[in-house]
């Protein structure tokens, strides 16, 4: 697996993903800083590069957001080395929210996160502040 800039052809894996719409994946391409993670096995420019996950994020005042992460714990775990990488450069904390019942949380306590509260509620679901 490797990482790379995400472009706009991602948009379609990004929404299978996440279950929304392409043009909602699409713009967050454009609109965020975003990190795809895919397969080794195909490293062609081709538009079947199996996407195994993707990380969104941007920074504002002294913090870097992780806005979205999503796919395998591998990936994601890779992922975050984006965000935290570009926080160290920078002297800033990185944040991210993730739901209660998400089972990315063990890999985001593994990268040195820890719980800094309650998060708000997305569509009635529960989420927990993450801050490292």
């Amino acid at each position: 697996m490797h990482l790379r800039d995400a472009v706009e052809r991602d948009a379609d894996w990004m929404a299978e993903l996440t279950g929304r719409p392409t043009d909602v994946t699409r713009n967050l391409v454009h609109d965020r800083t975003v990190q795809v993670a895919v397969a080794d096995e195909d490293d062609d420019d081709d538009d079947d590069e199996p996407v195994r996950g993707f990380v969104a994020y941007d920074a504002r005042r002294e913090t870097v957001h992780v806005t979205q992460i999503q796919g395998t714990a591998e990936a994601c775990r890779r992922l975050l080395d984006a965000p935290l990488e570009f926080a160290r450069q920078e002297e800033m904390s990185v944040e991210l929210l993730l739901a209660v019942d998400d089972e990315l949380r063990e890999v985001v306590e593994s990268k040195g996160f820890e719980e800094a509260g309650e998060g708000p509620r997305f569509e009635g679901t529960r989420t927990i502040r993450y801050r490292r």
